[in-house]
């Protein structure tokens, strides 16, 4: 049986489709370029539609496919709760969640302070978890700009480098999450297409994705 996967449209459904190709995969309309959102394999064994991250999860708990590619971090903030299997650690994009604030400014943890986010379910998870008093202001981009213009004490955000933390005169206070992509599944295909399904992932496994 086929078996139809939604990606993550960015850096994630980029490199899985490279991966894909390259392990002997023929989507014959695919380039990087295209603005097509749907991609057959040419042996009809892989079906791949490409979604905005947050949806992922919604397309394989509802069943519109049967497997998922996304980053952990969007699991936890936008679909905490969903009725999926997750079933391997990809290893595409690995950064970690971090608290940042100005360089040189002390943040006194024991009042309550304002967080800059645009992730306030992980903010708020992390800061109760270490008893701090929070309030919690959920931003769309440009999150750097809050405690540089007094909107926020500190931010929460995913740091690869570092590099528009220092160049924005901030500094990471704590690391405290690592995330990278994983693999979710439909409970119903997994039973139904275990064999298919598990075929893909030792694929995946043996080649090693990064």
């Amino acid at each position: 049986m086929a078996i139809h996967i939604a990606l993550a449209k960015g850096r994630i459904h980029k490199v899985v489709m490279k991966y894909l190709k390259e392990s002997g995969y023929d989507f014959p309309t695919y380039t990087e370029e295209s603005r097509k959102l749907i991609f057959e394999d040419a042996s009809g064994s892989l079906k791949v539609t490409l979604v905005k991250s947050p949806d992922v999860a919604v397309y394989v708990e509802r069943g519109a496919a049967d497997i998922g590619i996304v980053g952990e971090d969007v699991l936890i903030e936008d679909n905490a709760g969903a009725k999926v299997y997750e079933v391997l650690d990809i290893g595409i994009g690995r950064c970690n969640m971090a608290v940042a604030g100005v360089k040189g400014k002390t943040v006194d943890m024991s009042k309550r302070i304002t967080v800059g986010t645009k992730y306030p379910r992980i903010a708020r998870r992390y800061f109760e978890q270490n008893h701090h008093s929070v309030d919690i202001i959920k931003l769309n981009g440009s999150v750097e700009l809050a405690p540089l213009v007094g909107l926020s004490d500190v931010i929460v955000d995913i740091v690869e480098t570092g590099n528009t933390l220092r160049a924005n005169g901030l500094e990471v206070l704590e690391y405290f999450m690592d995330f990278s992509a994983r693999m979710i599944c439909n409970p119903v295909s997994f039973k139904l297409k275990y064999q298919e399904i598990s075929t893909l992932i030792e694929v995946i496994k043996q080649n090693e994705i990064k």
